[in-house]
């Protein structure tokens, strides 16, 4: 995809929902803001106490569009809550989540607009079966009904790789122990196994899952010499007071 998505909301209701989406935008790096029939946007109102930072550009620069353009000009995606369950009926089926969608889209080079309806019941049939593709986030099946400010919060969130390559999170790739460093953690295991009298038919079995616990953690050279060095100093410890014990019963 050569650009981000853009983020329609049609016929919103309430100018706080516009500024609540305004800055979920501006957190995860999309721009541009289509309003379909929108609430007036006073610039003292909600819609920009909501917007945070976005009150400076997402929000003044957002553009008044009829629904008719909307599918004409984009690729859509329409949100919703509600989807069929089956192939019987198509104007809610099929779809997918915001995490799919988006890595489906990031190969999809044309421009793209996420589509979210109004607050009491979003998106219309007659508007969902216009639009290309659908997409709900997975809820609680007692409760799936997202306001419409969550629902664009964690779309977006989802979306975001197709709108930002940075974020202010340091790299989070770990820097993991080298193999001999590991090994030796697990050499000094098995002494410390025998060393507290483990029953030997039962130590291989023990070292295999101790492996296979430091193999799905993936410890840094810190953490690995750390736990080497306090399963050293036990073994060490177990085997003073054995030749203690020896000595005095000699």
């Amino acid at each position: 995809m050569s650009e981000a998505p853009a983020v329609a909301v049609v016929d919103a209701q309430t100018p706080g929902n516009v500024g609540t989406i305004a800055r979920a935008m501006k957190n995860f790096g999309f721009s541009e803001l289509l309003l379909v029939d929108p609430p007036e946007l006073d610039r003292d109102g909600e819609a920009y106490g909501y917007a945070g930072q976005a009150r400076e550009d997402v929000l003044p620069n957002a553009t008044e569009i009829t629904f008719e353009d909307l599918v004409s000009e984009y690729h859509t995606v329409g949100l919703t809550a509600t989807t069929n369950q089956n192939a019987t009926r198509h104007v809610r089926y099929p779809f997918s989540t915001p995490a799919e969608l988006a890595e489906e889209l990031e190969t999809v080079n044309a421009p793209t607009c996420l589509v979210f309806g109004r607050e009491d019941n979003g998106l219309s049939n007659e508007e969902l079966a216009r639009l290309d593709e659908i997409c709900a986030i997975p809820a609680s099946e007692e409760y799936p009904v997202l306001n419409l400010g969550q629902a664009a919060t964690i779309t977006l969130y989802e979306f975001r790789n197709l709108a930002i390559s940075d974020t202010q999170l340091p790299d989070v790739e770990r820097d993991r122990a080298s193999e001999a460093e590991i090994e030796r953690l697990y050499d000094q295991f098995d002494d410390l196994l025998a060393g507290i009298g483990h029953p030997e038919e039962k130590r291989a079995k023990s070292g295999r899952m101790f492996r296979r616990l430091i193999g799905r953690a993936h410890p840094t050279d810190r953490e690995a010499v750390t736990l080497l060095g306090i399963v050293r100093r036990a073994t060490e410890s177990l085997n003073r007071k054995t030749e203690s014990v020896s000595q005095d019963r000699d």
